[in-house]
């Protein structure tokens, strides 16, 4: 029988002769999947070994990865904090490890508060869905690898009708404005200028002047996985005076991407540094933090502000040719962040907040709050709920691991799921079937304390990369 996959394919897809490859050898040996679908998926483990750290057949794999990449660290920072003093919404929708891991943070020196969002799972130091206030200090972790990965929403004055009757020109220019997945981007005259690319940040460090010429290539360009461009349907049940929308449904574009290898790459950098000045236990590594009056805290501050701004200029250059494409004029438009970390005041202390897959949800801050391919999103407004940190979730949260995914959902189950809910898809593997997410009005409900609901948008025409990781 021939091998799924030998040594030679795995240093080709990025991994390095040693133990690692040995340990996937032996683990692809007893799996089903077919080659092409265990190399995308064995890509996307060298890529983000932290995601596979909850998968069944992977997560033994994964952790050597963790452990060989980070090393050792000596156990020299107590871990004093309250384990127990943090705000939980949704507790029946979260799966233990996140709540282990948010118990971890808690006990940091440095932590003021925490709180866990309905759609947190199991992440690499701070769990996704995870919202952390420290005293002075920024976690590289606690923000993620996806520096500044947000959700950007324009609504248009083009007639749901009108889209309804020229879908083959939307999905035309869908596909011809959006280019998805790992390290792609664009060369030569394709490559698109934007004053982010002006920004002094760059000339900081030899670090960030060595990514600014990646960072041009992929400027107007979004990631794999669960990142995604797309049209659907946006209904304000009632008139919006701030927005100024009247009442009725809209033609909307809504895309979800960060700071692609930009933002990666300075995640891994400063989470290296980090952990090299604040050793900690081994629980608790991948919690290191940075102190903001030293020169490395201000350089990744610094770091982490540029790429929060380049995966803004990503999103307006997508929305800006994608509504020119289609002769679309703006009516609205709402984005934010998430993986990001802000200054904020809580209890009248200023502190450093942490929203790691988590929606800013101040009083009076709007945010947008997606479901999956076929399930609804939520154009929401913050009530500004101190015990949250004025956070909410940042969408459904995986019930599925990608891996579990693969194998459990089938490509006719999945079209039969976008079938009945009339939306085309482009792109886009089982791994990020619709089934794979938890129920997105179940997760709101969980959270009705945090914000309030303005509209609800309904996916018609979603892209996504080819196989969650690549293209076509």
């Amino acid at each position: 029988m021939e091998k799924k996959v030998n040594g030679e394919a795995l240093k080709a897809i990025g991994f390095t002769e040693g133990k690692i490859i040995g340990m996937i050898l032996t683990q692809a040996a007893s799996v089903t999947t077919d080659a092409a679908t265990l190399l995308g998926l064995l890509t996307k483990l060298n890529e983000y070994p932290e995601s596979f750290l909850d998968d069944p057949e992977w997560k033994s794999v994964a952790q050597a990865m963790v452990e060989a990449a980070n090393a050792a660290v000596d156990t020299t920072i107590p871990l004093v904090g309250n384990p127990d003093a943090f705000a939980v919404y949704g507790p029946e929708f979260i799966e233990a490890g996140a709540t282990t891991q948010m118990t971890t943070a808690m006990k940091l020196p440095i932590t003021i508060a925490g709180a866990l969002m309905p759609d947190a799972h199991q992440g690499y130091g701070l769990p996704i869905g995870g919202v952390l206030a420290t005293r002075n200090a920024v976690i590289p972790y606690g923000v993620g690898v996806d520096i500044g990965c947000r959700m950007a929403l324009s609504i248009t004055d083009i007639p749901v009708e009108f889209f309804r009757a020229n879908e083959a020109r939307f999905k035309r220019e869908l596909i011809a404005q959006t280019k998805f997945g790992a390290g792609n981007g664009f060369k030569g005259r394709e490559k698109i200028d934007h004053a982010v690319l002006e920004n002094e940040t760059f000339q900081i460090t030899g670090l960030l002047r060595g990514l600014k010429e990646r960072a041009a290539a992929q400027l107007g360009t979004s990631g794999g996985g669960n990142h995604f461009a797309e049209w659907g349907v946006i209904d304000f049940a009632e008139s919006d005076a701030e927005l100024g929308i009247e009442k009725g449904q809209y033609l909307a574009f809504l895309t979800h991407s960060g700071s692609r290898g930009l933002g990666a790459t300075i995640a891994g950098h400063y989470t290296r540094l980090a952990k090299s000045i604040c050793p900690l236990p081994p629980e608790a590594a991948n919690l290191a933090w940075l102190d903001l009056d030293s020169e490395a805290g201000q350089e990744y501050w610094l770091a982490m502000n540029l790429a929060g701004d380049y995966a803004s200029a990503c999103h307006a250059v997508i929305h800006r040719k994608m509504l020119q494409s289609v002769g679309a004029g703006l009516l609205g438009k709402v984005e934010n962040h998430h993986n990001f970390a802000w200054k904020e005041i809580l209890n009248g202390e200023e502190v450093i907040v942490h929203r790691k897959g988590a929606t800013p949800a101040g009083k009076g801050v709007m945010g947008i709050i997606p479901g999956s391919m076929t399930a609804p999103g939520f154009l929401v407004r913050g009530k500004g709920e101190a015990a949250a940190i004025n956070s909410a979730s940042h969408g459904a949260g995986r019930q599925m691991s990608r891996t579990q995914a693969v194998k459990k959902i089938t490509r006719e189950a999945m079209r039969a799921e976008l079938k009945a809910n009339e939306v085309t898809l482009i792109g886009a593997g089982t791994d990020e079937a619709p089934m794979a997410y938890k129920d997105i009005r179940q997760v709101m409900s969980a959270q009705t304390d945090l914000v309030d609901t303005i509209a609800m948008f309904t996916p018609k025409m979603v892209r996504m990369a080819g196989d969650g990781s690549r293209e076509d």
